[in-house]
């Protein structure tokens, strides 16, 4: 009774290694990158973008200090803030039709980029971004420090709209937004240069494993999940109990033998016969 207990007793502590590390590796593959933050790779060289990081003369980044940017054309008023929600001390929207962005009392400060129109004598809004729709990626893939475009996003069963701000890299001004473009139904774009539009550059030799640690952990993460099944199978369904309950126990505890013969063999093939080995015969003279 005693033997089976601490059977279970190691089964349940191996069970929660392989459940608690395997995942935890695989998963940190597909970490997500913080909002308005990216790093591209081209030429051995890595440009890494953090928008709303603190540089000197500007504590928030491409951030606007007065929470908010303001650009408007013809009956068209667009008002967002990059890669953080808006804030009103003054001047705030007036519009109706701001249900989803904060309201009559609020309008405009639960979403990050809003526009009015004067439809018919009323000034009507229409969230046309959300935090949950932004999305960040380089202007020019050939020349990836010109700077970035942060697109804001709001989908759903009545509305299909968004706003594109090409941020380029200035290091010495901050221009715009001056000009709203309107590229399609809902869709706007707008031009600013900012010194949080230039990235960080730092050459890149390629260290790391490439493909093939990725390739390592699948194959780790597959190996115990069939370790804890037989395992599993071995001690509930055909009632195995101490070291026997592990699958293939023989096989695995055998090869590292197996693995030193190998070798040895392969040693000696390429080697040739040991001198050991070689013909005892004397040579005979005629």
């Amino acid at each position: 009774m005693r033997s089976g207990f601490d059977s279970l007793k190691w089964l349940i502590i191996f069970a929660a290694i392989v459940l608690s590390t395997i995942p935890h590796r695989v998963m940190s593959l597909n970490s997500v990158s913080p909002v308005c933050e990216l790093s591209v790779i081209e030429k051995d060289k890595l440009y890494s973008y953090s928008l709303a990081t603190p540089i000197p003369n500007f504590p928030h980044g491409v951030l606007s200090e007065d929470g908010f940017y303001k650009v408007a054309t013809n009956e068209t008023v667009v008002w967002f803030q990059l890669c953080d929600g808006m804030i009103f001390n003054h001047d705030p929207p007036k519009c109706v039709g701001c249900s989803d962005c904060g309201g009559p009392s609020r309008c405009g400060m639960y979403c990050n980029a809003l526009m009015e129109n004067n439809i018919g004598g009323y000034h009507v809004c229409t969230t046309i971004g959300q935090a949950s729709g932004i999305d960040i990626k380089i202007i020019d893939k050939k020349n990836p420090h010109t700077g970035v475009i942060v697109k804001m996003s709001n989908t759903g069963p009545k509305v299909n709209c968004s706003l594109s701000v090409s941020v380029f890299c200035d290091s010495n001004n901050v221009q715009g937004p001056h000009s709203l473009e309107n590229s399609g139904t809902c869709d706007y774009a707008t031009v600013m240069r900012h010194p949080s539009g230039c990235a960080k550059i730092a050459h890149y030799h390629g260290k790391g494993w490439g493909w093939f640690g990725p390739f390592i952990i699948i194959v780790f993460f597959l190996f115990g999940a069939y370790l804890l099944a037989g395992t599993v199978y071995r001690y509930f369904i055909l009632g195995i109990r101490g070291i026997d309950i592990f699958p293939n126990l023989d096989f695995w505890s055998s090869l590292p033998q197996r693995t030193q013969s190998l070798l040895a063999s392969l040693v000696q093939k390429f080697r040739g016969p040991s001198q050991g080995h070689r013909s005892s015969y004397s040579p005979v003279n005629f």
